[in-house]
């Protein structure tokens, strides 16, 4: 998809910008929260949407350096935090590869508790992000992330009812190998609409800031 709105630099969207420092504050201290949690609880699906909500933290923080600027270093930008949640979806189904060898038994209570405040916290600001969906690859990146977020923390949920439920980590196992799963989809959306932004732009590097 070339050029999703227009190829000269968009205006400098001062509610987009205020969206983004709350989805960054939000998604910094939700990292802190799940990754405490996580190591506590023994949950990978935990630790998965913990490390999420870091690269989101990152991603956010990306998005506000590059606005106003010309499509073609937004689209980098986009290929950069595309190639990130791939290495994240990575990581992840390593980790889940690890505890289902381990065969870890993660507490459900935890699971459930962290997971509807994060819920909460995501939607929220997938809420906010709702109408910035169809922009560019970096801004459909910002929503791409958030809305994956949001399922994935229903899916970590639905895990700490199967935990609970079943007594045994294998629920727990399955919805971080769909988080996995997730984050690999999404970075390959980003990264192909980025690269097809570069492949419409040649010789469009320079940096122009929106009046």
């Amino acid at each position: 998809m070339a050029c999703c709105n227009s190829c000269a630099p968009p205006p400098r969207d001062k509610a987009y910008r205020r969206i983004l420092w709350v989805a960054l504050v939000i998604n910094g201290g939700m990292f802190l929260t799940e990754l405490v949690a996580g190591l506590a609880a023994g949950s990978a699906s935990l630790q998965a949407d913990a490390l999420d909500f870091l690269s989101d933290a990152a991603n956010y923080g990306i998005s506000l350096s590059v606005i106003g600027l010309a499509l073609a270093w937004r689209a980098k930008a986009a290929l950069v935090k595309g190639y990130s949640m791939g290495l994240l979806g990575l990581w992840v189904a390593g980790n889940t590869i690890w505890h289902a060898l381990n065969g870890t038994m993660p507490e459900a209570n935890v699971m459930g508790a962290i997971g509807l405040a994060a819920l909460l916290a995501n939607g929220g600001v997938a809420l906010l992000l709702y109408r910035y969906r169809e922009g560019d690859s970096n801004m459909r990146s910002v929503w791409i992330c958030s809305r994956n977020d949001a399922l994935g923390n229903v899916a970590v949920m639905l895990a700490a009812l199967g935990v609970f439920g079943t007594g045994t980590g294998w629920p727990d196992i399955v919805v971080a190998a769909v988080m996995a799963g997730l984050s690999l989809w999404g970075a390959s959306q980003i990264i192909n609409q980025a690269q097809s932004e570069l492949r419409s732009q040649p010789g469009k590097l320079s940096a122009v800031a929106a009046e």
